[in-house]
């Protein structure tokens, strides 16, 4: 029986998630009428403003890292190569770390309860994402077991 396309053998479903909460991010609701509002609007406005900058950063740097070899899908393209200079000196998945930057300053800035829920789901499922990229990843490249060990998965220093 063949599967559906989004649940491909390259990890379209993890694709067609990440759309569904990048949408939800961006239009979904952002709290209830009820939820008090959070206090210091302005301090939650100027950090959510830093961190969608340093993540806009991050992400753009490591894409253009990537050069030809960057795809939306976990499966590594046939003619991609290890790269461990740059952002993917700080962290495995830097792409993946600056959108998450990007989703919790985006519920920083609008103060929402649920936006803060949405990335934290996103949160999950880029930590699923990596996982499965790095089974391909490993079985690609033989140098990446031993980056894996020098470098962490999404937050320097951390996890």
């Amino acid at each position: 029986m063949a599967h559906a396309w989004w649940r491909g053998s390259r990890g379209e479903g993890f694709v067609v998630a990440q759309l569904a909460l990048f949408a939800l991010l961006a239009l979904g609701p952002r709290t209830l009428p009820w939820i008090p509002a959070w206090p210091w609007p302005q301090f939650w406005r100027v950090a959510g403003a830093g961190l969608m900058g340093v993540g806009g950063l991050l992400a753009l740097t490591a894409s253009l890292s990537l050069g030809r070899a960057l795809t939306p899908l976990p499966y590594p393209r046939e003619d991609s190569h290890l790269v461990e200079t740059g952002p993917y000196a700080l962290v495995r998945h830097p792409i993946y770390s600056g959108v998450l930057l990007l989703a919790l300053g985006w519920a920083f800035w609008t103060r929402g309860l649920f936006t803060l829920g949405y990335a934290l789901a996103l949160f999950v499922l880029l930590d699923a994402k990596s996982r499965r990229e790095e089974r391909w990843l490993g079985a690609r490249f033989s140098g990446y077991v031993r980056y894996k060990r020098r470098v962490r998965k999404l937050i320097p220093f951390v996890y």
